[in-house]
């Protein structure tokens, strides 16, 4: 591996910093309709970090999650700002091979597979969430799914657009005999899935760098384009569905070098793209942007 796509990080945490609000259910959502400069300002520095792909800031913008949190209305006019937002900033930075990506988040709440419904269900939704991104990014990433069925028709929905599509799971960082997903099904299990849904890259996020070092064998014997961000959080059993990020404590152990050490190793074992999660923030990004670079790596654009 010579060439590594770098990702941006975390935008949630970090406009919740920015903003100096407090979290509310709707996390960076509420940030970004009150304050989108702060949004594209934080695009914009994951971009002259070194980013080839920035993320739509649309996680928490699911129907389930406004219908409980807040008003469904919200869920056109979120999508169209956080589209707005990162096609700003890309134009102001000038970068001509910075890709969007259409973000396919959990439907009811991050880390709770129990609280999905059927597959056939979770593909409606999901499908609604593709239709208002397709034509505004270059792919989707499904991301921190907790099971297979929620990735999965979370990923068969970006495919169907015609799109690249990336499914990225999360994986129960307890979990020390093998990787698993937060609901228990093993990640060899889920990666299997993804290649027959058609993904064109699997990634696990939002779990300890630890725990994605246990993964990379798994990802990277049973699927060409494999990549991870990890999250900074020392522990995400404060969270609940429908509550705030304000019990999630950031790790004092994890700066931007320690990060990188962590990220190398991974692109060293084979993994081909590589960002950050929740708590990795665009200092994190440079500094890794950086030492990809002087350890002979090239970076190129999804």
């Amino acid at each position: 591996m010579t060439s590594v796509i770098l990702l941006d990080g975390g935008m949630g945490q970090e406009l919740i910093r920015r903003s100096g609000l407090a979290p509310t259910p709707l996390w960076a959502m509420r940030v970004m309709l009150d304050s989108p400069d702060l949004a594209r300002e934080l695009h914009l520095d994951y971009i002259k970090a070194g980013a080839k792909v920035i993320g739509l800031n649309n996680y928490t913008a699911t129907r389930d999650r406004l219908e409980r949190d807040a008003s469904v209305d919200l869920l056109e006019p979120i999508h169209a700002a956080a589209i707005r937002i990162a096609k700003a900033a890309r134009e102001q930075s000038g970068a001509k091979d910075v890709k969007i990506s259409g973000c396919l988040p959990p439907l009811y709440a991050s880390y709770k597979p129990e609280l999905a419904g059927d597959y056939e269900a979770c593909l409606v939704r999901y499908r609604e969430l593709a239709a208002l991104q397709v034509d505004h990014v270059d792919l989707f990433v499904a991301e921190t799914a907790s099971s297979i069925r929620e990735g999965c028709a979370a990923a068969a929905a970006g495919v169907e657009t015609g799109l690249p599509t990336w499914l990225s799971y999360t994986l129960d960082d307890e979990a020390m005999d093998m990787p698993k997903l937060r609901s228990g099904e093993p990640l060899k299990e889920a990666v299997l899935a993804a290649k027959d849904v058609g993904v064109t890259a699997v990634l696990v996020n939002c779990s300890m760098p630890e725990t994605v070092e246990r993964a990379i064998d798994t990802l990277t014997q049973n699927f060409p384009l494999t990549g991870a961000y990890a999250n900074g959080f020392q522990s995400i059993a404060a969270l609940d569905a429908g509550g705030t990020v304000a019990g999630l404590k950031p790790r004092t152990d994890l700066g931007p070098k320690s990060y990188a050490d962590y990220a190398l190793d991974w692109v060293s074992r084979g993994l081909g793209i590589i960002g950050g999660c929740c708590e990795v923030n665009p200092e994190h990004i440079a500094y890794l942007c950086q030492a990809l670079k002087d350890e002979g790596y090239s970076l190129t654009t999804a």
